[in-house]
């Protein structure tokens, strides 16, 4: 596995991942004269100004990321998004001004999103937007895409992201990797199939879900608030957007579901989720050398899940 990116490498890739947008924008007759750079992380997010449009670039990617699979679940987020939008559900929607699908150039995959004037003044608030989720849900519970069944779960990414690690103990101690493999081979068997899934969860309903924390990425904007970053979009059971959200945001979704006349929470499927999300979280750390804020960032996670059960058997 390779060092850790310096930060001219990652400001380098940062400009190449701006001028692949600019680049593509202005391909597809966009017109930009001051584009910025609205976040960098695990993606750079680029406003093409003056134009009301905003390019999402992916840079931080697993080693072996497949450009055809990339670009399938990147169109499968514009698709519904899009059908989330003209319900009138509050989604920052695709971009009307290009075409609804993936752009590759560069060697950057990227898709085109209407911009937003954000509330800069807004605090971020986990557990309102929790019970925020359970009205999603209810929007995207007779979604008429077909979506692979907890694909958010990137199980390929956590096998081979647990393995990479086995030579960086610089990134993790080697037992908690060992715990990590261990837990994940209990695991990984109901994240592949929905039938094992549903053998032992025979009461928790499937549906499309959101796949990436959707009570974090609630954009507070001028108009309200919009649910954002679908990038993971699946079809699982509604606790897995719930993950790590704790109790208070539990409750605050189950008091949203009563209402809404929905199922509340599974507290069986929850501890599931959690540990699956805690198997990706240590995987994450393969990542460490293309984004070095991640060892400091997972460390409390981890230090936490030291204290927890081992996750066991969920067979039957």
């Amino acid at each position: 596995m390779p060092g850790f990116m310096t930060p001219d490498q990652i400001a380098d890739r940062t400009a190449r991942a701006l001028g692949a947008a600019v680049a593509a924008g202005r391909d597809l007759g966009i017109e930009v004269d001051g584009a910025t750079v609205l976040h960098d992380m695990f993606s750079v997010v680029v406003h093409l100004a003056p134009s009301p449009v905003v390019a999402r670039v992916p840079v931080v990617l697993p080693p072996n990321t497949d450009p055809d699979r990339q670009a399938a679940q990147q169109q499968a987020e514009l698709d519904v998004v899009d059908r989330l939008a003209r319900k009138g559900a509050p989604v920052i929607p695709p971009s009307p001004l290009v075409p609804r699908k993936p752009v590759r150039r560069d060697g950057f995959s990227m898709t085109f999103w209407q911009f937003v004037e954000q509330d800069a003044e807004a605090e971020p608030d986990h557990v309102r937007n929790a019970g925020l989720v359970a009205d999603l849900h209810a929007a995207m519970r007779d979604d008429p895409g077909e979506l692979p069944f907890l694909s958010a779960a990137e199980p390929d990414f956590v096998t081979e992201g647990l393995a990479a690690l086995e030579s960086r103990p610089d990134l993790i101690e080697p037992a908690d990797l060992g715990r990590a493999q261990r837990e994940w081979e209990t695991l990984e068997p109901f994240v592949r199939s929905r039938e094992k899934f549903e053998g032992a969860f025979p009461a928790v309903g499937l549906q499309p879900i959101h796949g990436d924390a959707p009570a974090v990425n609630v954009v507070a904007t001028r108009d309200g608030l919009l649910h954002s970053d679908f990038e993971l979009v699946t079809f699982g059971p509604v606790e897995w957007d719930l993950a790590f959200l704790g109790p208070e945001g539990e409750a605050a979704y189950n008091a949203a579901a009563r209402r809404l006349g929905i199922r509340e929470l599974d507290e069986h499927t929850l501890h599931f989720v959690n540990a699956v999300g805690m198997c990706r979280t240590v995987a994450a750390l393969a990542l460490a050398p293309q984004l070095p804020v991640l060892v400091e960032a997972m460390k409390s996670s981890i230090e936490r899940w030291r204290a927890t059960p081992f996750a066991g058997d969920l067979d039957g």
